[in-house]
């Protein structure tokens, strides 16, 4: 019977220490908080994505960093595998708009549950308040890991395998503090220095500020990143006190993050993308003639939420007390690029503790992409954030930690 210590009793700590238990091992899980799961109780807004309900390659084509490397692991334990196995242990799910994955429940702690039930059952030991101090190897691999618990008393646990699974950096208050990260370098791996992934923007300038709190639907928006598109987005954004957040600003985060520091970024919204210049055009000669005689800057209620009106007024420039019946053609043409590209620039990314995600991590070149194990330290084994891997927002990061939980797991409790 193998002996394993998964290090970090979050997503993939916890599909760690069931697969491996369930696989006949005998499983320590060590976490430093003091209960398992913090960071994904509060995944999906309390309500926790636990996957996608896409097909696989739509799971691939979702992956930003490393898709490759998650090709073996995906197969061996897919999105389905993750539904029927979530559920076998008691806790239904439903899909909703997306395909995105919930609880029917509507409550993450209900799938931490499920987890803690398994684990139960199958007599995995947890120590909780328990920090890894250091994880130590010999020339045979892993040896044993040093531990000191809310006491703060210090002794050393040794096991057969150990699976690390400590997470990123992001919403410290969980636990994500690198920890894992410097365990790697230790080791000799290299990691990719760790960086914010699916996070607000601040943007420059206190028009954001003026319009907080508006939240677009149906709009579409991009990045340039020195004049060059490098993310296309359709869907909702919120303004903020900062500058720009939501579904679309998140996604478009985790393509500039890490890729295109120190370059010209641009955030553009085009907020009518159902209509062709020509069309909106149109649109705004209807709307004129109902208000022949408004000015200007009360004429735009049927085209836009009134928060924005002064910014759409103030980026045309023209003066909004013109009567709309004197605008000219090349005037409704510039109301039109506004519209239609309605731009921010950006100042930077928030903190990292307000990302979902951390970009970033272990080298996985210096990885087995079927077992997770070490190939530099022999039975040490990652899952989950601490890898350089990442996705969009939907679920896909879950099914990451699930799926490199899965292959560490078995690999860790079969050889």
């Amino acid at each position: 019977m193998s002996e394993i210590i998964i290090i970090g009793g979050g997503a993939a700590g916890l599909m760690a220490g069931v697969i491996a238990s369930d696989n006949g091992a005998k499983v320590t899980i060590i976490e430093k908080n003091e209960k398992l799961g913090k960071k994904l109780f509060i995944t999906g807004k309390g309500r926790c994505n636990v996957t996608n309900a896409c097909d696989t390659d739509q799971l691939f084509s979702n992956i930003v960093t490393n898709s490759k490397f998650m090709y073996s692991s995906i197969y061996a334990f897919n999105n389905y595998k993750v539904m029927d196995l979530i559920e076998e242990m008691g806790c239904p799910l439903k899909t909703e708009r997306a395909d995105r994955v919930f609880p029917v429940s509507d409550k993450s702690s209900d799938v931490i549950r499920a987890f803690e039930k398994r684990l139960k059952s199958n007599n995995v030991k947890i120590l909780l308040n328990t920090k890894v101090l250091s994880v130590n190897t010999d020339d045979n691999g892993f040896e044993s890991v040093e531990i000191i618990d809310g006491k703060g008393q210090k002794r050393t646990v040794k096991a057969d395998k150990c699976i690390i699974s400590t997470g990123g950096m992001s919403y410290k208050s969980t636990g994500s503090t690198g920890d894992g990260y410097e365990f790697a370098k230790e080791m000799g791996h290299s990691v990719s220095k760790p960086h914010p992934g699916l996070i607000p923007i601040n943007i420059k300038g206190n028009e954001c500020k003026e319009i907080m709190g508006l939240s677009l639907k149906n709009v579409r928006v991009k990045a340039l990143a020195d004049g060059k598109v490098i993310g296309d987005e359709f869907g909702e954004m919120l303004f903020t006190h900062f500058g720009v957040s939501g579904p679309c600003i998140l996604t478009l985060s985790s393509l500039i993050s890490g890729k295109h520091d120190g370059k010209n970024i641009e955030i553009v919204i085009d907020l009518k993308p159902a209509l062709t210049n020509e069309q909106l055009e149109q649109r705004i000669i209807r709307d004129f003639e109902m208000y022949h005689n408004r000015h200007f800057e009360n004429a735009l209620d049927k085209l836009l939420p009134k928060s924005l009106i002064p910014v759409v007024v103030k980026r045309s420039k023209i003066d909004g007390a013109k009567p709309v019946n004197a605008i000219t053609k090349k005037e409704r043409e510039q109301i039109v690029n506004v519209l239609k590209n309605l731009s921010f620039q950006f100042q930077s990314f928030r903190d990292i503790n307000e990302a979902i995600i951390t970009k970033g991590g272990v080298n996985v070149k210096e990885v087995n992409p079927k077992t997770m194990e070490s190939k530099i330290i022999r039975n040490i084994y990652f899952a989950g954030e601490i890898l350089d891997v990442d996705a969009f927002t939907g679920g896909f990061n879950l099914q990451i930690a699930w799926s490199s939980a899965y292959c560490a797991a078995i690999a860790a409790s079969t050889n």
